[in-house]
């Protein structure tokens, strides 16, 4: 009887869990995308480091968000980061590879970066 009662627990909890799990996977979500958000507003005032710090917090949140990695890729690359953001845009393809404006701004990124290379190699 004892068992019974124990595995009716376990299973309450494991219930309670799974039901619980969608809710604060969609709050990180909520969270993320309010640092998406600011983060867009301060660059556009010119305060990439702000951006750059909001667009980081937004990936530790939900590192599924592929929009915020591209914005933490053009972060990277407004600020001379180059390495740093062609990981960023390859991790926000491999999240969305369908979607279109990453695939832009990542073959653009890599147009500069490439011709940017050849330069400095002359």
């Amino acid at each position: 009887m004892g068992h019974k009662f124990m595995r009716r627990q376990l299973l309450a909890c494991g219930i309670t869990v799974l039901l619980f799990a969608p809710a604060a996977l969609a709050n990180e979500r909520s969270d993320a995308k309010t640092q998406v958000e600011f983060g867009i507003k301060v660059a556009q005032n010119g305060l990439w480091n702000e951006a750059l710090y909001r667009w980081q917090k937004a990936v530790q949140l939900d590192p599924t968000y592929a929009a915020a990695w591209n914005n933490l890729a053009i972060a990277f690359e407004h600020e001379g980061r180059f390495e740093e953001a062609n990981q960023a845009y390859e991790k926000a393809l491999q999240l969305d590879p369908k979607n279109l404006l990453i695939r832009q701004n990542f073959d653009l990124f890599k147009e500069i970066n490439d011709r940017t290379k050849r330069r400095r190699a002359r």
